[in-house]
């Protein structure tokens, strides 16, 4: 096996931390002590939900998130009829206001 290959293979296999031979020996129990103390401190359980923050993330976590809901297309709708209401009144019915044609 070529020097490439083995290299490749030891990064997808985990190291043998609790290998016989390493709790037998003083020095490597010693390094087993270490990695002990680490696993240990590190926090169990599952992540404790993150908090939306902002208005795009509160807005998809109402609408979006654990309860989804049709708002969204609702929203959309009036948003794109309340923008060309808008567009055609700066560009034509202004015009129309005072004096009729």
């Amino acid at each position: 096996m070529s020097y490439v290959t083995r290299r490749a293979l030891s990064t997808l296999i985990p190291p043998k931390v609790a290998s016989p031979k390493a709790i037998g020996a003083n020095p490597d129990a010693v390094r087993m002590q270490r990695v002990v103390n680490f696993y240990s401190k590190l926090p169990r359980g599952s992540a404790p939900e993150v908090k939306p923050t902002g208005l795009l993330g509160r807005y998809q976590a109402k609408y979006f998130g654990k309860n989804p809901s049709a708002a969204p297309i609702v929203h959309a709708i009036l948003l794109v009829l309340i923008t060309g209401y808008a567009q055609q009144y700066y560009f034509h019915l202004r015009h129309h206001k005072n004096n009729a044609h």
